[in-house]
């Protein structure tokens, strides 16, 4: 799997940000993730209006680390 890792801050308080991920297949690798991770932020963000996404990254989704 490879997960798009990303951060999002509150628009009124751009102090409080929470880590957030998506997880895609690995169909085609962290460089179908890269291409396509900006539609999908894009898409989040309309469905939550008051954070903002202010750092994001593809990976390969560690297993042992999602348990935790």
């Amino acid at each position: 799997m490879i997960e798009l890792l990303f951060v999002t801050c509150l628009i009124a308080d751009p102090g409080q940000c929470t880590e957030r991920s998506l997880l895609f297949e690995a169909r085609s690798g962290l460089q179908d993730c890269m291409l396509s991770s900006q539609a999908e932020l894009v898409r989040w963000v309309e469905t939550h209006p008051k954070d903002q996404v202010v750092h994001w990254k593809c990976r390969y989704a560690d297993k042992d680390e999602r348990a935790a």
